[in-house]
Order: C-alpha cells, then structure tokens, then sequence
C-alpha cells in the first residue's frame, strides 16, 4: 500500500504544465527539478543564463519541457511566451514567480544602494512578477484552476535581507500576493511561499559568520535547502487546494529565535 501511495504522489501533477521564472539555477531549477518528478511538463525562463537553464533542462525527469529566454521585466516578451505556451502546451496550471535579483549592500550604508540597483530590484522582483501573472492569466484560468506560486522572503517580515531595497521588494510581493488571491479568485489562487536563509550560490558568498549565526538562531538547526522550497510549491499545489493569499513560511522557524539544543 505504501508503495501505491508513493506512485499516486509522485504522478500527481501528470498533465499539467508549469512554468517557472528564474529557472536556470538556485531555488527556480529545485522547484523545476520537484515538479518535473511529480510529472509536470517545465517550462523554464530566464534572463541571460542560457548554459545553465540547459543544464537544468538536461536534469529534469520526464518530457516535454522546454526553456523560454525572458526577462521578468520585459512585459512584451512575456506576452508573446503566453502566447507561444497557448500554442505549445495549450494550457498553464502552474505559474512560480521565482526570477529575482539582489546585492548584498548593508543596510546603513545608504549611498550605497543607489537609484539604479534600488529600480532594478523593484522592477524585477515586484513588477516583474505582476506582469507575469498579468501575461499568463488567461491560460492559469482557463483549466480546472490554476495557481501562482511567488517566492518571496523572510526578508519581507525581518527587514532584515541582502538589503534594504531587496526586503522592501518581497514585502510588496506579499502584498500583492494577497491583492491578487482576491482580484482572481476563484479561477486562480495566488500564495507566497516565503524561504528563510537558503544553501544557493548567492548565499554561499556571504561570510561563514552569518550563515552560522543563522543556522544557530533556527530552531530546526539548519538553513533550508533550494529543494525544500520546491517541495513547499508542490505542497501548495497538491495538498492546499482551499488555500490562497496567504504566506506560507519555510524557514525553520527562525523567527522563533535561538532554542536550547541538548546532545
């Protein structure tokens, strides 16, 4: 029976179609990787990672993925990728609003986080994610119900992220979660998914004395890995289907603050 149940799970998504922004690497090729195993046919974008969205593609279980090269803040080109899905796969059920970017900038150095990167961050991560819900909603609406996934932050709470820009940044995409949760219910749900500090390569730059500070000040004593924000997609997708604008956090409780650890 145990073995039945694994088979059902792991087809879950069989004939649906996911697209996931900011795939080519990091937590966008995870959720790429989880849903492609649990039968999802992928598509992946991204900006101007054209080696490792191939690479990632190359990873996935399964046919008939396939990589689109977009930028999250180019609304034309976003339409004419709806338009080519429409064609393609006939239908989306799945939308990961991933593709982000950020610099780490301390957050009293002001001058430092200047006009231009301050835009950059807002218009890929906040924008860029509207316009590409706002490109794909006819197809998310016209199935059984589709669902967008935003990945946000813990930022978005803590203010505390790789700067100030950045937190601010998925503090409005939650809020936007939830603005869109109600504009396109019932046809589509719209929830955050909101990782703490993750093991990607962005992160593995930062000094060993905050990522262990971090894993210290977790509960679960570890920072959260690419695939356990995948799994949180999948989860949202398969198991919550009475659920929409909310944020769901994958953290480790960090926000509980240091525990006692007994060996």
């Amino acid at each position: 029976m145990a073995n039945q149940g694994t088979e059902i799970k792991m087809g879950a998504l069989s004939e649906q179609v996911a697209l996931v922004t900011g795939g080519s690497r990091g937590i966008g090729a995870a959720t790429a990787r989880v849903l492609a195993e649990h039968g999802a046919r992928v598509i992946i974008t991204h900006r101007d990672s054209a080696a490792g969205a191939e690479e990632v593609l190359a990873s996935l279980s399964g046919d008939g993925h396939r990589i689109v090269q977009v930028s999250a803040t180019d609304s034309e080109g976003l339409r004419a990728a709806a338009t080519t899905t429409a064609e393609i796969e006939g239908r989306l059920d799945l939308l990961v609003n991933n593709a982000a970017t950020s610099r780490v900038v301390q957050h009293s150095d002001l001058d430092a986080l200047d006009d231009e990167l301050f835009d950059t961050i807002l218009q890929t991560n906040v924008r860029g994610a509207f316009a590409t819900v706002r490109a794909f909603r006819a197809l998310l609406a016209g199935g059984e119900g589709g669902l967008v996934v935003n990945i946000s932050s813990l930022a978005a709470r803590s203010a505390n992220g790789s700067n100030i820009a950045y937190s601010a940044s998925k503090a409005a995409m939650d809020n936007m979660s939830m603005s869109l949760a109600r504009a396109l219910a019932p046809e589509i749900r719209v929830v955050s998914v909101a990782p703490g500090l993750v093991d990607t390569e962005f992160t593995r730059g930062w000094a060993p004395e905050v990522r262990n500070r971090t894993i210290e000040q977790t509960p679960l004593g570890r920072i959260a890995l690419p695939e356990d924000i995948g799994r949180a997609v999948l989860a949202v997708a398969v198991d919550l289907p009475m659920t929409t604008g909310v944020v769901i956090p994958v953290d480790g409780g960090h926000p509980l603050g240091a525990v006692r650890r007994h060996s």
